[in-house]
């Protein structure tokens, strides 16, 4: 079976920023609520700090949005990004040309 991929990647700091948004939650009180730093529940909402299993259980607990799906949006974002980078590309080549002579 096809797996289909967006155009784009997304990062779930996305989704999380689109859904406290809808909530009427402000930053600064869900980062108090969490026990996180403003900065980085901020630097998460906009895509510029990846989830990890202990934010992705934080943002659980506050919003009911299950970790195990915001750490598969990040496994997500994170592969369509690196088959995006040119130099991973061309040493990914690299490697598969040596490995097919072994």
């Amino acid at each position: 079976m096809a797996k289909y991929v967006c155009a784009r990647p997304i990062h779930p700091g996305e989704i999380l920023k689109e859904e406290i948004e809808y909530r009427g939650i402000s930053q600064s009180k869900l980062a108090a609520q969490m026990g996180m730093p403003y900065k980085v529940l901020n630097f998460i909402l906009n895509e510029h700090r990846p989830l990890t299993p202990m934010t992705a259980m934080l943002f659980e607990a506050a919003l009911e949005i299950p970790a195990d799906m915001l750490i598969g949006m990040q496994t997500d974002y994170n592969m369509q990004v690196a088959r995006k980078d040119s130099k991973l590309n061309k040493r990914l080549s690299e490697i598969r040309k040596v490995a097919a002579m072994l």
